[in-house]
């Protein structure tokens, strides 16, 4: 599990061997310094994925909500607040590794690259998911123009992870153009792509949209799916390994302090919840952290684990 918090803007990891409880490889200490990574000194929604490749794909947003109280920059935001929004920021993050501790760095600016992003004023929670049609890596994110409603594009990769190469286009057309749609979250499920986003409706909340492709064709559905009464943000599907359970994962940004929620499904139509956190009755724990943001899941082997374990553990890992 990758994840971030608040209070460092920094880049987290946590494995498990069951799906249920995780460690933190690094007792809790970030494994990479936003500081060090970001043009803003601040990471944000860390996505992380391995493609057919072997290769693990990292996408971040480079944003320090705190950046000014922080004494990192002057301005509460990069840019005009009135102009740009709330949290504006031109870069993604991208990064690429063969055994998630050495990584390749990029820092993306989209309105610099594509004519109709010009006047982005956002490049928020990058995801990453391959396509076997065109055989390449598909980045999505959300971003708007100027201060307009959010929406979801994506974009592909260049074989080094380094840059984007194709005109962004949007994944989902809300029947209400006023409304904003974020966090987009893609996974293959048998011959279909299933994406759960948050859109911000009345009320809002995570809601799921189908297609047959990857990258168009998404259909709105005005059904939450999440379970949850707190507020809540960043969905990320996952399966139980071995079994035909999917788990929905998502922030809970309405607990105090911050945590995670999570719900079970099979059959994509219901959805039940199965708490937070180390809540009372929830089968879900942490082991050495706690406040975890934006968490994203995959699979890797138990001795991809051990190997991320004893780096951080002081055991050195040859390039």
């Amino acid at each position: 599990m990758s994840y971030f918090k608040d209070e460092t803007h920094s880049l987290y990891f946590a494995v498990s061997r069951d799906g249920f409880t995780f460690t933190d490889v690094n007792g809790g200490k970030p494994v990479l310094s936003g500081r060090d990574i970001a043009e803003q000194k601040g990471i944000r929604d860390p996505h992380i994925t391995r493609g057919p490749d072997g290769a693990f794909y990292m996408a971040m947003t480079d944003l320090h909500i705190f950046g000014r109280e922080e004494g990192l920059r002057t301005t509460a935001w990069e840019r005009p607040e009135d102009r740009y929004g709330w949290g504006n920021n031109r870069n993604l993050i991208l990064m690429k590794s063969r055994d998630m501790v050495h990584w390749t760095l990029a820092r993306v600016d989209v309105g610099r690259l594509f004519p109709s992003l010009a006047n982005a004023g956002t490049a928020w929670a990058p995801e990453t998911i391959y396509d076997p049609v065109r055989r390449q890596m598909m980045v999505y994110f959300s971003t708007r123009i100027g201060n307009g409603p959010l929406y979801m594009v994506s974009s592909y990769a260049d074989p080094a992870f380094k840059t984007l190469t194709t005109e962004p286009v949007k994944l989902l057309i809300h029947p209400d153009s006023k409304v904003g749609t974020i966090d987009g979250d893609i996974t293959r499920v048998g011959n279909q792509y299933r994406m759960f986003y948050v859109g911000h409706e009345n009320p809002g909340g995570i809601f799921q949209a189908v297609s047959k492709t990857i990258g168009s064709g998404y259909v709105y559905t005005p059904q939450r799916v999440a379970p949850e009464t707190l507020a809540h943000e960043a969905p990320n599907l996952w399966r139980r390994h071995g079994t035909d359970t999917y788990v929905l994962m998502y922030d809970v940004f309405g607990a105090k302090p911050n945590n995670m929620g999570f719900a079970e499904t099979k059959d994509f139509k219901t959805f039940t919840r199965i708490g937070h956190f180390n809540e009372t009755g929830s089968p879900m724990k942490t082991t050495n952290f706690t406040s975890p943001k934006h968490g994203s899941v995959m699979p890797i082997t138990p001795d991809e684990a051990t190997r991320l374990e004893s780096y951080f553990a002081g055991a050195s890992i040859p390039r």
